[in-house]
Protein backbone atom coordinates (compact mmCIF):
# COMPACT_ATOMS: atom_id res chain seq x y z
CA UNK A 1 0.00 0.00 0.00
CA UNK A 2 1.58 3.05 -0.81
CA UNK A 3 0.61 6.13 2.05
CA UNK A 4 1.66 9.82 2.20
CA UNK A 5 0.52 8.82 6.22
CA UNK A 6 1.48 5.78 7.21
CA UNK A 7 4.55 3.71 6.97
CA UNK A 8 4.18 1.21 9.56
CA UNK A 9 1.50 -2.09 8.54
CA UNK A 10 0.01 -1.49 11.38
CA UNK A 11 -3.38 -0.06 12.75
CA UNK A 12 -3.11 3.66 12.53
CA UNK A 13 -5.26 3.64 15.94
CA UNK A 14 -4.05 0.95 17.78
CA UNK A 15 -1.05 -0.38 16.44
CA UNK A 16 -2.62 -4.25 15.90
CA UNK A 17 -0.70 -6.30 12.89
CA UNK A 18 -3.29 -9.03 12.78
CA UNK A 19 -6.15 -9.04 9.97
CA UNK A 20 -5.19 -5.52 8.76
CA UNK A 21 -7.89 -3.67 5.53
CA UNK A 22 -6.59 -0.97 3.80
CA UNK A 23 -8.62 2.21 4.50
CA UNK A 24 -9.17 5.15 2.04
CA UNK A 25 -9.81 8.25 3.83
CA UNK A 26 -11.47 9.57 0.69
CA UNK A 27 -14.58 7.62 -0.04
CA UNK A 28 -17.26 6.78 -2.76
CA UNK A 29 -16.42 6.61 -6.54
CA UNK A 30 -14.26 9.39 -7.68
CA UNK A 31 -12.90 10.44 -3.85
CA UNK A 32 -11.67 6.97 -3.69
CA UNK A 33 -9.50 7.15 -6.94
CA UNK A 34 -7.65 10.32 -5.59
CA UNK A 35 -7.35 8.65 -2.13
CA UNK A 36 -4.95 5.96 -3.76
CA UNK A 37 -3.40 7.76 -6.14
CA UNK A 38 -1.94 10.05 -3.97
CA UNK A 39 -1.55 8.00 -1.09
CA UNK A 40 -4.37 9.60 1.62
CA UNK A 41 -4.50 5.80 3.13
CA UNK A 42 -3.92 4.32 6.27
CA UNK A 43 -4.16 0.36 7.62
CA UNK A 44 -6.67 -0.31 9.97
CA UNK A 45 -7.50 -3.79 12.19
CA UNK A 46 -11.59 -4.65 11.41
CA UNK A 47 -12.31 -3.19 15.18
CA UNK A 48 -11.13 0.39 13.82
CA UNK A 49 -12.05 -0.31 9.90
CA UNK A 50 -15.93 -1.83 9.70
CA UNK A 51 -16.41 -4.17 12.26
CA UNK A 52 -17.49 -2.25 15.28
CA UNK A 53 -18.98 1.09 16.10
CA UNK A 54 -15.55 2.23 16.51
CA UNK A 55 -14.77 2.07 13.39
CA UNK A 56 -14.08 4.64 10.84
CA UNK A 57 -17.34 3.61 8.86
CA UNK A 58 -19.44 4.27 11.84
CA UNK A 59 -17.86 6.89 14.38
CA UNK A 60 -18.06 10.24 12.54
CA UNK A 61 -15.29 11.78 14.95
CA UNK A 62 -13.00 9.42 13.76
CA UNK A 63 -13.36 9.39 9.87
CA UNK A 64 -13.51 13.25 10.22
CA UNK A 65 -10.06 13.27 11.73
CA UNK A 66 -8.56 11.14 9.42
CA UNK A 67 -9.90 13.54 6.53
CA UNK A 68 -8.79 16.71 8.63
CA UNK A 69 -5.23 14.53 8.70
CA UNK A 70 -5.09 13.51 5.35
CA UNK A 71 -5.71 17.23 4.10
CA UNK A 72 -2.64 18.39 5.92
CA UNK A 73 -0.52 15.90 4.94
CA UNK A 74 -1.54 16.59 1.35
CA UNK A 75 -1.11 20.45 1.69
CA UNK A 76 2.56 19.87 3.62
CA UNK A 77 3.94 17.02 1.06
CA UNK A 78 1.75 17.03 -2.07
CA UNK A 79 0.85 20.26 -2.80
CA UNK A 80 -1.28 23.59 -2.25
CA UNK A 81 -4.84 23.82 0.07
CA UNK A 82 -6.19 25.42 -3.66
CA UNK A 83 -4.74 21.96 -5.60
CA UNK A 84 -6.58 20.26 -2.25
CA UNK A 85 -9.89 21.73 -2.84
CA UNK A 86 -10.24 21.52 -6.42
CA UNK A 87 -9.27 18.04 -6.10
CA UNK A 88 -11.61 17.09 -3.33
CA UNK A 89 -14.11 20.15 -3.46
CA UNK A 90 -14.39 20.41 0.62
CA UNK A 91 -12.13 21.82 3.03
CA UNK A 92 -11.69 19.47 6.05
CA UNK A 93 -9.69 21.18 8.68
Amino acid sequence: MKSIIQTNKQCFLCGSQSDLHEHHIFYGTANRKWSEEYGLKVWLCPQHHNMSAAGVHFNRDFDMALKALAQAVFEKVVGTHEEFMRIFGKNWI
